[in-house]
């Protein structure tokens, strides 16, 4: 049994919930998502809670059970408080700056790269080394910070690279930390 699966999403009383066939639809202070359910789930809805139920008798509908009530449970949270994500630069001349819709990083490369940020993400800069990305969809900003850290991973030897703010590197001793 889901343990996850068995809880309610309490919805709070500026968020609109709709299900139109297999559309789930969240509407919010900060905006609206939409997401397709899957035919093996169903919801309930009473008195400001949604309830996810399904067969328990198969273990993969069970853990569907537990992935729509987290999911629905990240669209709310996304439509009340909204996600943020901050990334750090780390590295001699390595700086950030937005213009418009895309973010320029200089990372070590000989050329600026130009990352376009997608709609329902907003990227800003702090101190030139510093991103914050903030939106409302969970899996879309996750999605971005990791295409932005993939562009240049922290490296373990200098600790150079784009990394979060709360990821902490492993650093290694390198080839003279052996020598006597």
């Amino acid at each position: 049994m889901s343990r996850i699966g068995k809880q309610p999403v309490q919805l709070p009383d500026k968020v609109q919930f709709a299900l139109k066939g297999d559309m789930i639809s969240v509407k919010g202070p900060k905006g609206n998502l939409e997401r397709q359910l899957h035919p093996a789930i169903e919801l309930e809805m009473n008195d400001g809670f949604v309830m996810v139920t399904t067969d328990t008798s198969d273990k993969k509908k069970v853990a569907l059970q537990g992935l729509f009530r987290s999911l629905i449970s990240n669209m709310v949270t996304g439509v009340t408080a909204g996600y943020e994500k901050q990334l750090l630069l780390s590295g001699i001349g390595y700086r950030a700056e937005t213009k418009g819709n895309s973010l320029i990083l200089n990372v070590g490369y000989s050329n600026p790269v130009d990352f376009k940020i997608p709609d329902g993400i907003q990227a800003t800069v702090e101190k030139n080394t510093q991103i914050i990305l903030t939106g409302i969809d969970k899996e879309l900003l996750g999605q971005v910070a990791a295409n932005i850290r993939d562009l240049r991973p922290p490296e373990p030897y200098k600790g150079k690279g784009i990394m979060y703010s709360d990821e902490r590197i492993i650093r290694k001793a390198g080839k003279t930390a052996g020598k006597d």
